[in-house]
Formats: structure tokens, sequence, C-alpha cells
């Protein structure tokens, strides 16, 4: 401290001499001394101490009287001055190190190992129970129990969205209505606060032509622009990438043909995978299943939506004139990814079917747990929900959710 700011906090008629001392001892103690001649040649002295107790003294023998020595400024300023020492020595004293945080490595791998499941419940009518608790299911993983982490009843997690159009000639007659119904959807279900949604036009190859977004005009404005590859595909987006070719291999698809197959895994790794935040992910795929030229299995693409918690809903939809649509393909592949497959026969019923997925988003339950079984194997693990409680296994009650998923693997 200057003595500059004490000669400010001194009355007018006082001055400074030339003893003026400022100690401190340990945490516990200080020492305060000061020598002054007034402006009228009387000195005095004075000393304050501070340890166990506070003492106030003075070197001429006079009983400390701070109305009689000193002004009402400086008064204040050895108050203050008392009270920040004491603050002080008892901060120190009290200060304690603080908890050392677990190591980041540690919390990634705790993030890492939980797995997430998402799963509807339907009674005997078809109709869905949006009133289970964590104690009416119970959870196994290879038929090993599983402790619960999370359960959401009607999770309001965000959704992230991919329209998997398929635009070959065989669906000339039926895509101006699947988009009609497609942007009603998006009007009900798309909050653009939160949820995003991509536009991925197929025929041989798959075209990113609206990667994801919460804009819900600019999928408009996509969707709107999006028509049937004939003679040759009409949007502006190049093939997505990463489905090679090469000896031994299916050749590359030629023009005109269909690949639904190679669209859903590249729809699930290079459009809804590469969102890293939490999310709901689910393809909408619309098509008649008629697929000539994928380089892909249907397994493959299934593995795909797998590992990436990507559930898919089918609307199979095509023109006989064509060969009609094949039905057990597209169950197989939504029902093995936790979604389910819609075959309408007219307008009504195209809306009815994305109707009917909107509910289903909106009814999901969202649960999650650390696996038993720590090894990061990459190996495929069985999941079974059963249902605990037997007043609801008297309704019936069916859960619809995918049935397992692939470990890790280091």
């Amino acid at each position: 401290m200057q003595i500059e700011s004490i000669r400010q906090r001194l009355s007018p008629g006082t001055s400074l001499g030339s003893s003026f001392s400022l100690s401190s001892g340990s945490s516990s103690g200080w020492s305060f001394s000061l020598s002054s001649r007034s402006s009228s040649d009387t000195s005095f002295g004075s000393s304050i101490s501070s340890s166990s107790g506070t003492s106030f003294g003075s070197s001429s023998g006079w009983s400390f009287s701070l109305s009689s020595l000193l002004s009402c400024r400086f008064a204040i300023f050895i108050f203050q001055f008392l009270i920040f020492n004491i603050c002080l020595a008892h901060n120190s004293a009290a200060q304690t190190p603080l908890p050392t945080p677990p190591p980041e490595d540690e919390v990634i791998r705790i993030e890492s190992d939980l797995t997430n499941l998402l799963f509807t419940a339907t009674d005997k009518y078809n109709r869905y129970i949006t009133t289970l608790k964590e104690s009416d299911i119970r959870v196994l993983e290879d038929g090993v129990p599983q402790k619960l982490f999370t359960f959401q009843r009607e999770t309001d997690r965000p959704l992230s969205i991919a329209f998997l159009i398929d635009v070959s000639i065989s669906e000339e007659r039926t895509l101006p209505d699947e988009k009609a119904a497609a942007r009603v959807f998006i009007e009900n279900v798309i909050r653009s606060n939160k949820d995003q949604a991509a536009i991925v036009p197929f025929e041989g190859y798959a075209h990113l032509e609206q990667p994801l977004t919460r804009d819900v005009l600019a999928i408009f404005r996509t969707l709107e622009r999006v028509e049937v590859a004939y003679p040759s595909y009409m949007g502006s987006a190049p093939p997505l990438t990463g489905i090679t070719s090469g000896p031994g291999t299916i050749g590359p698809p030629n023009e005109g043909s269909t690949a639904i197959w190679d669209a859903v895994a590249l729809a699930s790794r290079k459009v809804l995978a590469r969102e890293r935040e939490q999310r709901r992910r689910a393809i909408i795929l619309l098509t008649d299943g008629r697929d000539s030229t994928s380089r892909l299995r249907r397994s493959d693409a299934i593995d795909q939506a797998i590992q990436t918690e990507t559930v898919i809903y089918v609307i199979g939809i095509g023109d006989k004139k064509y060969g009609g649509v094949n039905r057990g393909d597209l169950r197989d592949l939504a029902e093995r990814t936790g979604g389910r497959a819609f075959f309408p026969k007219k307008e009504d019923d195209l809306s009815s079917a994305f109707a009917e997925i909107e509910q289903e988003l909106r009814s999901q339950y969202l649960i999650a747990y650390v696996p038993t079984n720590k090894k990061h194997d990459g190996t495929f693990r069985t999941m079974t929900l059963e249902v605990a409680n037997p007043d609801f296994r008297k309704d019936d009650l069916k859960l619809r959710y995918r049935p397992g998923y692939f470990a890790k693997k280091n």
C-alpha cells in the first residue's frame, strides 16, 4: 500500500511525520504503527496489533480514541484495514484444494460405451402405448439382463431424417403424390428450432441434393425440384461416393438402373452419421423395392443402418407396369432396423402411411445402458426387450425396436 493513499485518507490538518511502518506477521496476525505530527506541532504515536485478540495502545500513554486523534476519514480507513487483513487471513487458512476432475479419456470411454435404443409399444389393437414405466420392461443383451441408465417416454430428442426418394422410371406415375405427402409430413413433424431433414434422390447413384438442415423452406424448394431421372438424372448434386468397384466386384451402375441398397448404406453413413450430436436418426425410403444394380447386398445396407443407429421406414409404392412392389425385401429392411414398412394402394393410403410414421416418432421411448460386456471386439450383440409387467402382457403388448448393434472395435 502506498503512503500517498494513506495521506489522502488523513484529515486536512494532519501531516505525516518521518516514521510510518506497516507489517504483517503470520496468517493470523498483523501490526500497524504510525508516527505523525499535526499541523499544530502536536505529536502522537499509536500502535495497533492483532493476534488472537485486538488491542489498541499509544506510545505517549493515551487511551486510543479515534474521534479525538483522527478525523472521521482516517478512522474509516483503520477499520477497513482491520477487516481486510482479518478476511485475508481467514481465506488463506480455509482454502482447500478443488477435487481433481476425472481424466478426459475416462469420460470419453464411459460415453462411448453407452448403448441407445429407441422402441415403440402397441397393444393388440395397434394403438400406441405411451404410459410405460422403467419397471414395466426388461432389457437383455445376449441373454444377460442390463441395468438402464436412461428411460424416456415420448422422447423429445431432436430428429435427423433423410428422405430417400427413388427417381427411376418406375416411379414416374407415383412421384408427384409421394412429394405432396412428404411435404405434409415435413410440415407436421420437422421442428425448425431443433430437427433436421435431408433430401436424397437416387437411381443407380444417390445424390445429396439437400444436406441436413433445419431450414424448412430450403427443404421444400429442394423437394419440389426432384424429378424422375429420364432420360438421365435431372438434379445438380454429384453422386455420393464411398462404394468401390473393382476386379471381382459388381461394376458401376448403368444409366436408368436402380441401386436401393447402395443408397441406404450411403445415406446412413454419409448423410446421417456425420451428425455427432445425440439425435434420433431415421430414413424414410420411398421406392418399389426393385433393386437392379446395387454393389452392396441388402444385409450390408441393414448393417450400415444399425451401426449408425438409423431406423428405416419404408413406403413401398410402384407401378404394376414395371413389376409392382417387392414387399418381402422392403419389409425385411424396415423390421431389421426397428422401423416399419407401408404399402399404400392409393393416394389416401400414402397420406395415412406418413401420418402413421409421424405418430410413431412422437410415441417413441428412449432407453440407454452401459453393457455388462465391456469387450470392444466389433461383434454383433443381440438386444431383447421383454414386458415385465404382467398387466401389459395380458394386453399382448408388442415392442418394436432394432434387434441388436455392433460393438465398437479397438
